[in-house]
C-alpha cells in the first residue's frame, strides 16, 4: 500500500425497519404502472401544486402516478392518508404510500411518498421534495425516519 491510498471503511446500513421480503409481490400488478409512471418523474423540479414535467409537488406526484391506472385519489397528502387500509411497516409494499409530518410545529400530514423498492431494512419512496425535486429516498435515513406517521395501501 503507498502513502496514497485511502482505505475507507463502509458500515452497513442500520436495519430500523424490520420489511417484508423482496421476493414477496404486490397484490395488485396496476403498482407496476403507477411506480413506473412516477419514476418517469424522477429530476423533475418541485412545484407546490404541480401535477406536470414543469413542476410538481408530493401529492401532484401520487396523484398523477395513480391516474395511469384510472385512480382518482384526492389531491392532498392529508386527504389521501384518509384513503385505503392503515399497514405496518412489515406489510409495506411496492406502491403503497408513506405519510410524513415534516413540520412539527402543526402535527398534520403534509407529505406523502410513494414505495419504489424493499430491500432488507429500507422502504425505497419516490417524493417531490421542495429542496431536491422528484426523488427516490429511503425510510430508514434518519430524517424520514424520524418524521414518519403511517404508511397505506390503496389498491
Amino acid at each position: 500500500m503507498n502513502s496514497n491510498e485511502v482505505i475507507i471503511n463502509h458500515k452497513a446500513p442500520e436495519n430500523k425497519i424490520n420489511t417484508a421480503a423482496a421476493s414477496v409481490q404486490p397484490k395488485d400488478n396496476r403498482v407496476y404502472n403507477i411506480t413506473s409512471t412516477a419514476l418517469k418523474f424522477k429530476g423533475t423540479k418541485y412545484k407546490y401544486g404541480g401535477t406536470t414535467e414543469n413542476g410538481m409537488d408530493c401529492s401532484g406526484l401520487v396523484f398523477t402516478s395513480f391516474l395511469e391506472e384510472n385512480i382518482q385519489l384526492p389531491r392532498s397528502s392529508r386527504d389521501m392518508s384518509l384513503e385505503g387500509e392503515r399497514l405496518s411497516l412489515v406489510d409495506v409494499n411496492i406502491g403503497d404510500l408513506l405519510f410524513f409530518e415534516t413540520n412539527k410545529n402543526k402535527k398534520v400530514i403534509n407529505h406523502v411518498g410513494l414505495v419504489v423498492e424493499i430491500q432488507p431494512g429500507h422502504i425505497f419512496f419516490i417524493h417531490s421534495s421542495s429542496s431536491k425535486g422528484v426523488i427516490v429516498s429511503s425510510l430508514a435515513d434518519d430524517y424520514w425516519f424520524d418524521h414518519f406517521v403511517m404508511a397505506r395501501r390503496v389498491i
